[in-house]
């Protein structure tokens, strides 16, 4: 990291920036040219969990070549300056790299889901049914690096 003086080094800070967040950013290289794309999602013991369709070019994607990065953010004001180039950004954010693999065992997609869930809705040990579960594609990045940066806090 360039900025060190932005650098968020406490592990529980980067932590609570993955809790209180509602989207991230996952992105995908395919081929030669980048992908990313905005997912609700769940860091649970060093994993980032979401869902998705089972089709699309995303999972077409992580097919080929499983290696993620993604973005989460927090906090995001525009702090106004006297000059243009005075302005700033106010925010805080977490940046991590990982392998997505897909869940296919029912228990694992569940468990998955009610993280979400409970994540989004404070709700814990949810039913689904069966087709439901057939029907969604939930996966399981596993972060191997992850770093944290804030401006103005």
């Amino acid at each position: 990291m360039r900025r060190h003086d932005k650098e968020i080094t406490d592990s529980g800070e980067i932590a609570a920036i993955m809790h209180k967040a509602t989207v991230c950013r996952i992105a995908l290289v395919d081929g030669n040219c980048p992908y990313i794309f905005p997912v609700n999602f769940v860091v649970r013991n060093n994993y980032l969990y979401f869902h998705s369709s089972p089709e699309g070019r995303k999972i077409d994607i992580l097919r080929k070549n499983n290696r993620v990065c993604f973005e989460i953010d927090l906090d995001i004001e525009i702090v106004p300056g006297d000059l243009p180039c005075s302005w700033g950004t106010r925010y805080r954010s977490v940046i991590g790299f990982g392998r997505a693999s897909f869940l296919d065992k029912t228990e694992e997609k569940q468990q998955a889901l009610n993280y979400l869930v409970e994540k989004y809705a404070g709700l814990s040990d949810f039913s689904y049914e069966a087709e439901a579960l057939e029907k969604v594609a939930v996966l399981c990045v596993s972060i191997e690096k992850i770093t944290g940066k804030k401006s103005g806090y």
